[in-house]
């Protein structure tokens, strides 16, 4: 399966500035973010890019659902909202918008499985964010078709998953029928 990390968001903008939080809840994607997300939508599509897609699944976050929106656009596919695969909570922008609102602005999902409130209320430490990878990784590699997947996700869950840091924008393949590494750095690379 591809693990796609979500296009530049406006908190990814300014923090990468800074290295501080600017408060920015549930971010958007910043023009290159929007960018980013086409050009993945183009190369993951592209003829011998690898495994046919047939399932989207994305982390409720907004910078996720528009980073698939190309995707699912250009293949004619549903996104599958599955909040494990969600970012470590850690900053303003691990604050997401309610499933109410999140239902407003994306009423061609289904976010009927959403709680109201789906982000933790408190820091996420680290060994809870590899347990949600290890548990979706299970969920996973019991479909026979798992390799026609694209995940839309986030910096630490997909360094959870495979412990790789990846950039906005990027993508890599996982197979979640192998363990994932035992050792995590949580520095940014």
């Amino acid at each position: 399966m591809i693990l796609l990390r979500h296009g530049q968001s406006e908190f990814n903008l300014h923090f990468s500035a800074t290295r501080r939080d600017p408060g920015i809840k549930d971010p958007k994607l910043t023009g290159l973010g929007h960018d980013q997300a086409e050009q993945a939508a183009e190369a993951l599509t592209a003829p011998g890019a690898g495994p046919e897609i047939r399932r989207i699944i994305a982390s409720p976050y907004t910078r996720a659902l528009q980073t698939a929106a190309p995707l699912a656009k250009k293949l004619g596919l549903p996104v599958l909202i599955h909040p494990l695969v969600r970012e470590r909570y850690a900053f303003a922008c691990d604050i997401g918008s309610p499933s109410t609102q999140l239902r407003q602005e994306w009423p061609e999902h289904d976010l009927d499985h959403l709680e109201e409130v789906w982000w933790p209320a408190v820091e996420e430490p680290a060994d809870q964010v590899q347990a949600r990878a290890r548990l979706f990784c299970a969920e996973m590699s019991a479909l026979a078709d798992w390799q026609h997947t694209v995940v839309v996700s986030h910096w630490g869950f997909i360094l959870s998953m495979t412990g790789q840091s990846i950039g906005n924008g990027q993508w890599l393949a996982c197979d979640p029928t192998v363990p994932p590494p035992a050792q995590i750095n949580w520095k940014h690379g």
